[in-house]
């Protein structure tokens, strides 16, 4: 086995890899756990504006 043998095989692993990632990322089970995620950042802003409502402040 010689340097292009190593080459060859951690190229199809990281291929293997690559593949399966994209597969895990874009699988219907994984949907609701990236859209909650995807929308963390505008949770700050409900809890800010809820208290500001809290507080009587309207801004």
């Amino acid at each position: 086995m010689d340097i292009n043998d190593l080459r060859g095989l951690s190229t199809a692993f990281l291929m293997i890899t690559f593949i399966s990632l994209c597969f895990w990322a874009y699988s219907s089970k994984r949907k609701e756990t990236f859209d909650e995620a995807a929308n963390l950042p505008f949770a700050d802003d409900e809890l800010n504006q809820h208290t500001l409502r809290e507080e009587g402040r309207n801004d």
